[in-house]
């Protein structure tokens, strides 16, 4: 993506000439399902009902002439603080959307676009369930162009219009840039092949008769041990088959992974401009989005234990953000899908250069309630096992086994629970096998819960919840197991750095 023209904001724009067929191809994707209904229904009616024939034709032509007319009556005007846009076919709207109100230009790439030299832009606010505007679509310049435009009047000091239309675009300044290799390397650390795997068994469920998936499945493997018996092998090498088959299960997940992190991560660039994040990654489908670094409330670093092993974990970001769940990924969410360490560490420190990261003490929490953390599997290995004795005879006791397990687990991870409070922010890190870390600045804090379950009443200890907006449905901002009058300690604290934020509103 190229350093775009600058823009004429002195008229009213359309959108691309081609914008109609990208809206049309969104329609008849949404309507694909309703309109192969209406074709098998329609070859099931009577011959002489011609309507009943020419129904999918219709509805076509139809969705046709609603996408033209999008087009023709779609506009929009730059303004030197808002952008507005006139809409509708049957009804006129007109909206106005400030550059200070616009938290994140997406502009989104599938190949399509990019065979025909556009892109889809959309401009989404903070409080916002849908994106301010789309505009589907305007040329690859064009978008980029507008991009820059709210970047540059998203300021606390808007300009002029001439001013930065003349204004030189200043260089961003790149902080991460992941290379082929270690986008390949996201993938062999990753289990994202399960996703193919799951989705394909979904699709075999909904597509074939009932039952039939299963036929097939237990006739293809009567075939195989049919043929394998034949052969007379031994023990061993069955063992060897069964190693052959875990082993090649493994490599053929370690392979979806790697395409799926090719096409989400390739080329994957993290930069910075004016305050402002902006990410660009995808390999057929060209993703670029962007947020100012005040929308920031939340960062969470993660790590699995392969990723460990490797010396690479995650950082993520929580935004002030409208819902992110809509089915499509527009919200910058990753500042490093996968990095060492250091490089995490560094971008914290360069993007929260008023707070010390990593602390240099983190606060633990008393031992004596590690049983807890394996309650659980205290109350239901025992039923499982007598459950698995029942059907299984004698060897069912092996189920047994996972409970010296867990009580180690649950041992390890509460010596890794932790907390650091300061003047600055709160931290709270976990976790054993799966290893994170989750911190926020006081300044975003949005609401405190002090919580007591009977279990904790028991033990004389409680729980402080920490609200921020954006946070979505990963690992809670929470200092669990801490003594009451400790726990207590810390939500007086945190009370007064919230009152002394609200002071300043």
């Amino acid at each position: 993506m190229n350093t775009p023209p600058p823009l004429d904001a002195a008229t009213e724009q359309r959108l691309h000439p081609w914008s109609w067929l990208f809206v049309l191809l969104m329609q008849l994707r949404q309507g694909l399902v309703p309109l192969i209904a209406l074709v098998v229904f329609g070859q099931r009616g009577d011959r002489d009902e011609l309507w009943l024939s020419l129904g999918p034709v219709i509805a076509v032509v139809a969705l046709v002439a609603y996408s033209v007319l999008q087009y023709l009556t779609y506009r929009y005007r730059i303004g030197t603080s808002a952008i507005t846009v006139r809409s509708g076919v049957f009804a006129r709207n007109r909206r106005e959307i400030p550059f200070a109100r616009i938290h994140n230009v997406v502009v989104h790439q599938n190949p399509l676009h990019r065979l025909f030299g556009v892109a889809e832009l959309k401009l989404e606010s903070a409080g916002g369930h849908r994106p301010e505007a789309e505009m589907r679509v305007l040329k690859l310049d064009q978008a980029l162009a507008l991009e820059r435009l709210v970047r540059q009047r998203g300021q606390a000091v808007p300009a002029t219009a001439e001013g930065d239309a003349a204004a030189p675009e200043p260089a961003e300044d790149v902080l991460l840039a992941l290379s082929p290799g270690e986008v390949v390397r996201i993938g062999l650390l990753s289990n994202r092949g399960w996703v193919v795997v799951v989705a394909v068994l979904g699709a075999m469920v909904q597509l074939f008769p009932r039952g039939s998936v299963s036929d097939v499945i237990e006739a293809g493997g009567r075939q195989a041990f049919g043929y394998a018996s034949h052969l007379h092998p031994g023990m061993w090498l069955w063992t060897i088959a069964a190693v052959v088959a875990v082993v090649g299960f493994w490599v053929m997940l370690r392979v979806l992974s790697v395409v799926l992190a090719l096409l989400r991560y390739y080329g994957f660039r993290l930069s910075e401009h004016e305050r402002r994040l902006t990410v660009a990654s995808g390999l057929l489908t060209r993703m670029r989005t962007s947020v100012a670094r005040r929308r920031i409330q939340a960062w969470t670093l993660r790590e699995s234990a392969l990723q460990r092993w490797f010396q690479r974990r995650q950082l993520r970001i929580d935004i002030a953000a409208g819902n992110p769940g809509e089915g499509e990924r527009r919200d910058l969410r990753e500042l490093a899908p996968l990095a060492t360490p250091a490089v995490c560490d560094r971008l914290v420190q360069h993007l929260l250069p008023h707070l010390q990261w990593p602390p240099a003490r983190w606060q633990p929490v008393q031992m004596r309630g590690w049983w807890r953390l394996c309650l659980g599997a205290l109350c239901l290995v025992p039923l499982l096992t007598a459950a698995a004795i029942w059907y299984g005879g004698p060897w069912g006791a092996l189920v047994l086994l996972w409970l010296p397990w867990s009580a180690f687990r649950a041992h390890r991870q509460m010596a890794r629970i932790g907390y650091h409070l300061d003047d600055g922010y709160v931290a709270v890190r976990g976790g054993w096998w799966q290893r994170w870390w989750r911190f926020a600045e006081l300044d975003k804090l949005q609401a405190l819960r002090l919580t007591r379950s009977p279990l904790d009443r028991r033990l004389g200890t409680a729980s402080v919840w920490l609200d921020t907006a954006g946070a979505g449905m990963g690992t809670p901002l929470a200092l669990h197991y801490l003594p009451e009058a400790q726990a207590r300690a810390v939500y007086d604290q945190l009370g007064r750095a919230l009152a002394k934020r609200r002071l300043r509103w």
